[in-house]
């Protein structure tokens, strides 16, 4: 328990222990991953379900407690679920009313039900969450009739359940003591003298799980076959996305420049990459929270990700309008990605990525194909002063492991970065960017560029 290499580590990485989605670890993360894993579904399902083909139309289901509640990646990654209508979207919230350092009431005493409500969430509760599962069953498939929002159901639980210690923090992150087990075995009537014994009931019941869930394979992917040969122009693109490859010469519009072109800023270099591929990487889903004018990341004819309850868009939109979000838009960043068949990118000023920087830390961590358009780099971005100015910001990026710094100096290194980061499928990527114009060098290459220094 707890340790390397083994089966069962306090903060499972999605890369290291079979049957996890993503790394969560920091409280609240798996929340933020949850949002972009339903996004993925969503925008999936739109692109390319057919009559007869429903190929995506998954549930996400997200388990969070009381300390995930506290933080405040929850609340921005609730507000975004809310305002998209993620209806495939059902959050368990396990409420034992314990946190590390005791009791809630020490410190969480809100009333998150209706904090949900106003987020508008579908809301249940489920008064014993200990015995009661048949509630917890039926709430969740009263939650998945609600389609036009996310659903919250609020099971009262107790830590321990059955320990001596139950309902307190002693049994947050450390294994029972032995009388502790010894009675907990009596009490749930297994054999106290039987060590590390499953039942075989269990292991039937497993099995069956299994044994369904490899013949739902097979019917989905003998789904997709039909789906490829009925619509051929559309499974193929399909499987390219899910097979991870890239389309053929996608790369072959990226602008070039020399030094008799104009100064630009590599902000507005970048607009003009986005421009160029956009339409050859169908999926390349971008966003910003809040500084699309700014930051320059909407292309000319991009459609928003939005209900079309709302009149601003659709479920097959590319361009996320993430609100002033940015942690939330990056722990979404990670759930998209991590859907599959999607490059997610997002954008804000390069000095808050630090407000996101929970969320950034796990994209390198987690490998995750993510890229970060960051842009107004140093201090030449303008009149919000020093609280706008990336100072150290840059050494942050460069000391995380994993996590690649980009930072182009003209119009050529601009597309080159670009490049880079969208064959990085295992490195996030961070692009400065600036907001004054520079020069277009002498000798600068989009090529060389995947070099680092040349």
């Amino acid at each position: 328990m707890r340790a390397i290499r083994g089966r069962t580590p306090g903060h499972p990485e999605s890369h290291l222990t079979i049957g996890v989605e993503v790394t969560t670890g920091p409280l609240g993360q798996g929340f933020g991953d949850s949002i972009g894993l339903a996004i993925g579904e969503a925008h999936m399902a739109a692109t390319f379900n057919k009559p007869g083909f429903e190929l995506f139309n998954n549930y996400t289901y997200v388990i969070l407690g009381d300390g995930c509640m506290q933080e405040g990646v929850a609340s921005e990654a609730a507000s975004l679920a809310g305002h998209l209508k993620l209806g495939k979207l059902i959050a368990l919230y396990d409420d034992n009313h314990v946190s590390i350092d005791g009791d809630t009431a020490i410190a969480f005493t809100e009333d998150v039900v209706k904090r949900f409500e106003a987020y508008d969430w579908h809301v249940q509760d489920v008064k014993d969450g200990n015995n009661d599962l048949e509630s917890i069953y039926h709430a969740i498939e009263e939650a998945k009739k609600v389609t036009d929002r996310p659903s919250l159901i609020k099971v009262y639980t107790t830590i321990g359940f059955g320990s001596l210690n139950q309902g307190t923090e002693k049994v947050h992150g450390s294994p029972l003591k032995e009388d502790d087990i010894v009675q907990l075995k009596k009490a749930f009537g297994f054999n106290p003298d039987e060590k590390f014994v499953v039942p075989q009931l269990v292991y039937d019941l497993y099995h069956a799980k299994a044994t369904k869930g490899a013949k739902l394979n097979d019917y989905w992917n003998a789904l997709l076959e039909q789906y490829i040969a009925k619509y051929p122009k559309e499974g193929a693109e399909l499987k390219r996305r899910l097979d991870n490859n890239l389309p053929e010469g996608w790369a072959k519009d990226l602008p070039r420049y020399t030094p008799i072109d104009k100064p630009m800023a590599t902000r507005k270099l970048s607009e003009a990459v986005l421009n160029k591929i956009v339409h050859t990487l169908p999926e390349l889903l971008v966003g910003s929270a809040d500084l699309t004018g700014s930051n320059l990341t909407r292309w000319k004819d991009a459609v928003d990700f939005q209900s079309e309850s709302t009149g601003y868009g659709n479920h097959a939109g590319r361009y996320f309008r993430f609100g002033v979000r940015e942690h939330a838009m990056s722990a979404a960043l990670n759930g998209m990605d991590a859907y599959g068949g999607l490059i997610p990118a997002g954008a804000t000023f390069l000095n808050f990525i630090t407000y996101a920087w929970g969320a950034v830390r796990l994209s390198a961590l987690s490998g995750h194909h993510v890229i970060y358009i960051m842009t107004h780099d140093s201090i030449g971005l303008g009149e919000d002063g020093p609280t706008h100015q990336p100072i150290e910001t840059m050494a942050l990026i460069r000391a995380t492991p994993n996590l690649v710094d980009l930072r182009p100096a003209d119009g050529n290194e601009t597309s080159g970065v670009y490049l880079f980061a969208i064959e990085a499928k295992t490195r996030p990527c961070v692009m400065a960017l600036t907001r004054q114009d520079l020069p277009q060098l002498e000798g600068s290459s989009v090529e060389k560029t995947l070099k680092g220094g040349y």
